[in-house]
């Protein structure tokens, strides 16, 4: 394996680079399930039948808790890149941490937003919208459940190896996934909380 020192690390052998270019084409095929997923949204958003509409269970401060939180992770994930490249281990790890922990309480207050719609009686068989906003919803949180997991095997991995080709390479691909899930929810943020608020 012929290594590129004048690249950064995890560029830095021609399958590095082609498991970049291939995450990113995977992140064309979810820019494809989420978009899918908001037009279904938006399809049946007015679709509330005897259940509420946005307007009634949305509430403001669980909706900015989850923007900041996770919009905050995504600077600490840059932060862990550019420690990365460095060479600072012991900075990566604890801004890689950092972003595990910040998902792990976007999650925990989604999961209470969720309980606290469904004690108000708003479940997905309430309605159309409902269905539809819990599969956005949920998807998305899915995708952070699986992101916190393999934030932390990849953690291990740095722990336990340090910084090679291959644990920058994984580093910097979970580093794009994770900007990705932001970039998503700033969308759900937008379009659907504040605009279900209106």
């Amino acid at each position: 394996m012929k290594v590129d020192h004048s690249m950064p690390l995890e560029y830095s052998t021609e399958e590095n680079r082609l498991k970049v270019l291939g995450f990113w084409i995977f992140l064309g095929a979810e820019i494809v399930l989420f978009s899918t997923l908001f037009a279904v949204y938006f399809t049946l958003v007015n679709r509330t039948g005897n259940g509420p509409a946005g307007s009634h269970i949305f509430e403001l401060t669980p909706v900015m808790i989850e923007t900041v939180v996770l919009l905050t992770s995504s600077f600490t994930i840059g932060l862990g890149i550019h420690a990365m490249r460095i060479g600072s281990k012991k900075a990566m790890i604890s801004f890689f941490g950092i972003t595990l922990l910040l998902g792990a309480v976007f999650l925990g207050v989604e999961i209470t937003e969720f309980v606290t719609y469904v004690h108000e009686g708003a479940t997905m068989q309430t309605s159309a919208f409902l269905s539809s906003l819990f599969t956005l919803l949920g998807t998305h949180g899915a995708h952070v459940t699986f992101g916190l997991l393999w934030g932390g095997a990849i953690l291990y991995q740095v722990k336990k190896r340090g910084f090679t080709p291959e644990t920058a390479n994984k580093s910097f691909i979970f580093s794009l996934y994770w900007h990705f899930l932001d970039v998503v929810w700033i969308f759900i943020f937008s379009f659907v909380y504040l605009k279900g608020m209106m």
